[in-house]
């Protein structure tokens, strides 16, 4: 029986170019096999041409944004019906829900780095404070209407710098440090492991700031540290935490944009909680995963569209939007689970309660590991 294709193709898919082998895989494929049936790579031998790479990218893009518009129409207007049609397995229709909402916190909290809000409070940061007790210098070049003046003016900012010094920048205790730094760091080490470390912590954190040390390997030539991991740790945290003070903002900004990440962490966890409260429902723990996924990502549709409105119209519209999400996230519990008005609120209210516990310590975590790692 002569193989042919079931339907007729124009481009790199012509019945001249098939073969009989996936170039991919290696399964054999027949003519009639536009598609290699176990890897999914068209069946083609023709080499692929910058027409057929454009034609291919743009048919991609196509595709892909009619999906988001079924799964955006499926989410907004069929709250928890999207869940149960994806895990019945129609699955063609719609976006992978782990990219999808992946893709959605990714852009919200781009907006949010990009706004420029959060660089702002930098001005806050000890790095800008600096700069404030430097003006004596600056108002060495000024021209004043009489010297009178121009003495008044250096009066005020040597009264800051004196409440600086004596107030903030080097206290007593730093100034005994600062005098010895390697017998006060070999009187630290004797410590118990708690009280040792977060002494080190303070210690690196005065030098840091007082001199001139830039990296762990200076400070153990100057000052005789021995190289370990503990004291190498207490180094790196406390630099970060000088860091942190300089510029806040810029912290706050790398912080925001690790929360995509971060939320992937969390929802496996809260959907664990979810598999508990509804264990007697047939189903599974990736059903139950599935249903966080399409749930935030409608919270972050909102929030979107929340910043949007703020941006354009200059109000504040978050808590109008959080309302909607709580009303919207009820009904995808009764659509999605099929029970009682009652049962309903009574779990509504109690994973809501578990997920904000939850949310407090993914965000401890988040925190504490980008202020290691800063």
């Amino acid at each position: 029986m002569k193989n042919t294709p079931t339907t007729r193709t124009t481009g790199r898919y012509k019945l001249q170019y098939r073969g009989v082998e996936c170039l991919n895989c290696g399964h054999p494929l027949d003519l009639s096999d536009k598609y290699c049936p176990n890897c999914s790579q068209a069946n083609s031998t023709k080499k692929i041409s910058l027409l057929d790479f454009f034609e291919e990218f743009f048919t991609n893009i196509l595709s892909y944004d009619s999906k988001i518009l079924q799964t955006l129409t499926a989410l907004l207007l069929r709250p928890g019906k999207i869940t149960k049609d994806y895990i019945a397995g129609k699955r063609l229709s719609y976006t992978n829900p782990f990219r999808f909402l992946l893709s959605l916190s990714i852009i919200y909290f781009l907006l949010i780095s990009l706004s420029g809000e959060l660089e702002a409070l930098n001005r806050f940061g000890s790095e800008n404070k600096e700069s404030i007790f430097n003006l004596k210098k600056q108002l060495n070049n000024l021209e004043f209407d009489s010297e009178e003046e121009k003495q008044q003016a250096l009066a005020v900012i040597d009264s800051l710098n004196k409440q600086r010094f004596t107030g903030t920048k080097i206290n007593n205790k730093d100034s005994l440090l600062l005098s010895n730094p390697i017998q006060h760091f070999k009187e630290v080490n004797q410590k118990g492991i708690a009280a040792r470390f977060f002494e080190k912590i303070q210690f690196f954190n005065t030098i840091i700031q007082n001199d001139t040390i830039y990296t762990f390997k200076e400070s153990t030539a100057k000052y005789k540290i021995s190289n370990s991991t503990e004291n190498e740790m207490a180094y790196n945290l406390s630099n970060s935490l000088v860091e942190i003070e300089k510029r806040p903002g810029t912290f706050v900004n790398t912080l925001i944009s690790k929360s995509p990440f971060a939320t992937f962490f969390f929802l496996p966890f809260f959907s664990l909680f979810i598999w508990l409260v509804y264990i007697r429902k047939k189903y599974t723990y990736t059903d139950h995963l599935i249903f966080s996924f399409h749930n935030q990502s409608l919270l972050f549709i909102l929030l979107i569209v929340s910043y949007l409105v703020n941006a354009i119209f200059n109000v504040g519209s978050e808590s109008l939007f959080i309302l909607v999400f709580s009303v919207y996230l009820y009904k995808a519990m009764r659509n999605f689970y099929n029970q009682g008005r009652f049962k309903t609120i009574v779990k509504y209210l109690f994973l809501n309660t578990i997920f904000i516990i939850l949310g407090f310590f993914a965000v401890t975590i988040l925190i504490a590991a980008s202020v290691f790692t800063y």
